[in-house]
């Protein structure tokens, strides 16, 4: 495979569409930010900004979650956060020796890599609880003054945790009801195909992904009767999937827009009645897999960030600046799940970051009139960052990193040169450094995944495959294998994606994918016709070949 396609430079810094919900995490960080921040400016007292931060910055995760489901993550953040801050005050207050508060954060960092994958907590990820617990590790700290501080973290995680729920009281199916539109626009999307054409694959890899991630937000929310009615909507999303001639694309773009606001939700009035909706409550009661099970695949990651996070910090320090954990932190942000993905974020950060360096020395002469502009200025740099880095990591990088800088001069005004100085060779070092680290330690276990999940389909398929050669199969017990079939698939595209990505894998097994993808969405759609789900002018002869 050519470095161009392994490694893209201009496909790296390629905007995206803004997520739909781009304002809501913007503007709730800032509300969750402010009140700590000007009441500590108020009391002369914003050199314990950092702490607050710590608390504060928690309100930017979730956003897509249920309310039940995100009042249990929030509370997790929070927790973990102000867990990763303890360990990073307790080291900065029993030594001051670099190397060791390097190591301290690089495991950290390992560590809060692995749980946010593991427990799938979603954007910004690892990167905040890094940046928080890496930056403490140089504050200068006393035993007696931990406590305090992370009384202040936990205030400020406190309230932001109110500002995360408080949108459910204006619409308490908000995030299902966007989950559920997603899928529906997707899956027309693949329908506007017609199940052909040069674009089919990647539509329908697409509204595979969404659809399952409609799925997995409605299993986290309470059962009744909205989320039933959300429910049947994925089912006509599903089908739309299964079988994307017969489906009119414009019928689920209309039920996506019905989902907007806070109205009924639409009732297609050809759906079957609950019995086919046992397999969700199967589903539904079953919950994920334990913790551990989810843990072990990510070793080589793990491996990856604590060692690229070390080397990056050590090499910042062999070059005698004085905030290694910069350096840390970027080396931190690279790791994705391939090598691949790994180097384009490298890219962003980069370009990001320089630019971003820039935006400072524009910026910090206003910030440095006094101590309020600067509060005022990191505000809106912390809109900005979240506003725009839905579009692509660099541009949301370009306010990240001047916020970054002015954070450190709430203690005292800075050299600015001397500031961008340092940040630029410490994005470089662990740019650099942790890229390096990502190609030495391999991935193995990608292809061993990549194995694992084509096994799944493949029994998931003849599972379904033999229900649907039975007379009458027990209630729900088809809708239930129609649903292992599709997170199955969904599984098997997100394996053999991050396995083509990784280096000196063995040779990935392309052909059984596509033949197992292939045949697993023919089953899908004789599993919704057998349901009586497609439009009657499918024709037997096709839900017959599904079968063979």
């Amino acid at each position: 495979m050519s470095s161009a396609t392994r490694f893209p430079l201009v496909g790296a810094l390629r905007l995206g569409r803004p997520s739909a919900i781009w304002y809501k995490p913007a503007l709730s960080v800032v509300v969750a930010v402010a009140p700590p921040n000007l009441i500590l400016l108020a009391l002369g007292r914003l050199d314990l900004a950092m702490y607050t931060m710590a608390g504060s910055l928690c309100a930017l995760y979730a956003h897509n979650r249920p309310y039940a489901a995100r009042a249990r993550a929030l509370v997790w953040v929070v927790l973990g956060m102000t867990g990763g801050l303890a360990v990073a005050l307790l080291a900065a207050s029993l030594t001051a020796n670099a190397v060791v508060l390097v190591t301290v954060g690089a495991l950290l960092a390992a560590v809060q890599k692995t749980l946010c994958d593991a427990t799938r907590i979603g954007p910004p990820g690892n990167v905040v609880l890094t940046f928080i617990t890496s930056a403490s590790l140089f504050v200068p700290q006393t035993l007696g003054q931990v406590p305090g501080h992370l009384a202040l973290a936990l205030a400020a995680g406190a309230w932001s945790w109110v500002v995360g729920m408080a949108p459910g009281l204006l619409r308490p199916h908000g995030p299902e009801r966007r989950a559920v539109a997603q899928a529906l626009n997707a899956a027309a999307a693949h329908a506007a195909t017609q199940g052909a054409g040069d674009g089919r694959p990647r539509t329908r890899a697409a509204a595979a992904a969404a659809v399952h991630a409609a799925w997995q937000t409605l299993l986290s929310a309470r059962a009744g009767e909205t989320t039933r009615a959300l429910e049947r909507l994925v089912i006509r999303a599903e089908v739309a999937l299964a079988a994307p001639a017969d489906t009119d694309p414009a019928r689920l773009h209309g039920w996506a827009r019905a989902l907007r606001g806070t109205g009924p939700v639409p009732r297609p009035d050809d759906l079957p009645d609950d019995e086919e909706l046992l397999g969700v409550d199967v589903e539904r009661a079953t919950g994920q897999p334990p913790l551990w099970r989810r843990l072990g695949p990510l070793s080589p990651i793990a491996v990856r960030t604590a060692l690229g996070c070390a080397l990056a910090g050590y090499a910042s320090l062999a070059l005698g600046i004085g905030r290694p954990y910069w350096a840390l932190v970027t080396a931190a942000s690279l790791y994705q799940a391939n090598v691949t993905l790994t180097w384009s974020r490298g890219v962003q950060r980069v370009v990001g970051n320089l630019v971003g360096v820039l935006a400072f020395a524009v910026i910090v002469p206003l910030a440095h009139l006094h101590q309020v502009n600067l509060v005022l200025v990191c505000l809106a740099l912390n809109f900005g960052a979240e506003a725009l880095i839905g579009r692509n990591y660099w541009l949301g990088s370009v306010c990240v990193t001047p916020m970054a800088l002015l954070i450190t001069e709430f203690t005292r005004f800075q050299d600015p040169g001397e500031l961008i100085t340092e940040r630029v060779v410490d994005t470089l070092v662990g740019a650099l450094v942790g890229f390096a680290a990502a190609v030495v330690v391999t991935n193995r276990r990608a292809g061993d995944r990549l194995g694992h999940a084509l096994t799944a389909v493949e029994r998931a398929r003849e599972h379904a495959a033999r229900l649907l050669a039975e007379p009458r199969p027990a209630p729900g017990a088809l809708e239930s294998a129609r649903r292992g079939l599709a997170a199955a698939l969904v599984d098997l595209r997100a394996a053999a994606d991050a396995a083509s990505g990784e280096w000196w894998q063995r040779a990935l097994p392309e052909e059984r994918v596509v033949a197992a993808e292939q045949s697993g969405h023919r089953t899908l759609a004789a599993t919704v016709r057998r349901q009586g789900l497609l439009p009657a002018r499918l024709t037997s002869t096709k839900a017959e070949g599904v079968r063979r």
